[in-house]
């Protein structure tokens, strides 16, 4: 049976009016330990059921508390419920859960493609890799409905101006499959490369099928889908 921590929200960060941070301190014993990509199950009281929402951790597995990034979904009863409680509000969840890590640079030119909020997952690996990468190439590639208010957008391209091997780029939504395309898979035959894909939806098994069709070994195309 999963083991259910408490934690309360100290502080919350609007990315765009429908795109929050909520910053979570564990009140129920030490800070879980997890890997960068991993995710955790909120435990929801909407309504007289549970109900039971995973968010991966957006930050770092060496800082004090926990924090998840979200989008208000219409019509979605959890999104409504998580971004209406204020500072202070408790919240229940297990984990840490998932399999899409990085535990250390691959020894390749390493590219993160993040669909909207899938950058949750991606802005620890990223920060994981800048740390070990020794100097290969690192990449970022995020899709978002307006870049102006891309999360994390300030961070990462002064995370970029400071690491000569990473670089970061943000594209339409609408064009994140041809953007791909056109830098990984029609520019070079070079398929030594290491892909780690998250978002939202259907977009991402695209990507995964591309990548690979395209000659990319498969354990080396890895993903996430919300």
């Amino acid at each position: 049976m999963a083991v259910e921590h408490e934690a309360r929200i100290v502080r919350t960060v609007e990315h765009a009016a429908d795109t929050r941070s909520l910053m979570l301190r564990q009140t129920d014993g030490p800070r879980i330990a997890f890997r960068p990509g991993q995710f955790i199950s909120c435990l929801l009281p909407v309504g007289r059921e549970t109900l039971i929402r995973p968010y991966s951790m957006a930050s770092d597995p060496e800082n004090d508390d926990l924090e998840i990034c979200l989008d208000r979904v219409p019509g979605g009863p959890g999104s409504a419920y998580l971004l209406g409680l204020s500072d202070g509000a408790a919240i229940r969840f297990t984990g840490p859960w998932g399999t899409f890590v990085l535990e250390r640079t691959p020894d390749a030119e390493t590219v993160f493609i993040a669909q909207g909020t899938g950058i949750a997952a991606i802005r620890p690996m990223i920060r994981r890799a800048v740390a070990t990468n020794r100097g290969r190439p690192l990449a970022l590639l995020h899709g978002v409905p307006d870049a102006a208010a891309a999360p994390y957008r300030n961070e990462l391209e002064a995370l970029a101006r400071r690491t000569p091997s990473f670089r970061v780029e943000h594209v339409a939504s609408a064009r994140l499959s041809d953007e791909v395309a056109r830098r990984w898979v029609h520019a070079d035959q070079d398929r030594s490369r290491h892909f780690f894909v998250c978002g939202i939806g259907a977009i991402v098994p695209a990507l995964r099928d591309l990548l690979r069709g395209a000659g990319y070994e498969r354990r080396a195309v890895q993903y996430e889908k919300w």
